[in-house]
């Protein structure tokens, strides 16, 4: 005899969702958005859209830190991820408070892969909560050149 499957009620790419906006302090979310409005041809709209969506890659990354998920932003969101790491004493006490002190490193390889875990990373995202822009992932076949496999961006 077959077991009905109850249908997902919620689809973990669009809801429901919460805003990064809800956890970083306003004067380091506005100060993060003039940098990238300085170093990118972005308006604060764009600016805007691109931190969250880098902070909510972190975020998750760090949630799932030693799971070896493979994570990986797109490279709008790795934008995003780079401002905010950059940052390095805000950085710090971001890890201190999501990541139980234990600093998410930066581990670059020189070749892009193209294995799908952009997408895959999305649903973590929006799995954990954090709202998903997926226009800035869309760029869904190349993903920054992460270090496959290990707790770093």
């Amino acid at each position: 005899m077959a077991t009905a499957v109850a249908p997902q009620t919620t689809d973990p790419v669009i809801g429901p969702f919460r805003s990064v906006r809800e956890v970083i302090p306003r004067g380091l979310w506005d100060k993060q958005v003039s940098l990238l409005m300085r170093d990118y041809p972005y308006d604060s709209v764009m600016a805007a859209r691109v931190l969250g969506q880098g902070y909510a890659y972190l975020l998750t990354a760090m949630r799932h830190r030693g799971e070896g998920l493979g994570l990986a932003p797109s490279a709008l969101v790795d934008i995003g991820v780079h401002t905010v790491i950059l940052d390095t004493l805000a950085y710090a006490k971001l890890c201190e408070r999501f990541n139980s002190g234990h600093f998410l490193h930066h581990v670059p390889e020189v070749d892009f892969k193209e294995d799908g875990s952009v997408m895959k990373t999305a649903q973590h995202v929006a799995a954990d909560g954090w709202e998903v822009d997926l226009p800035l992932w869309a760029d869904a076949a190349k993903c920054g050149p992460c270090h496959p496999g290990n707790d770093s961006h």
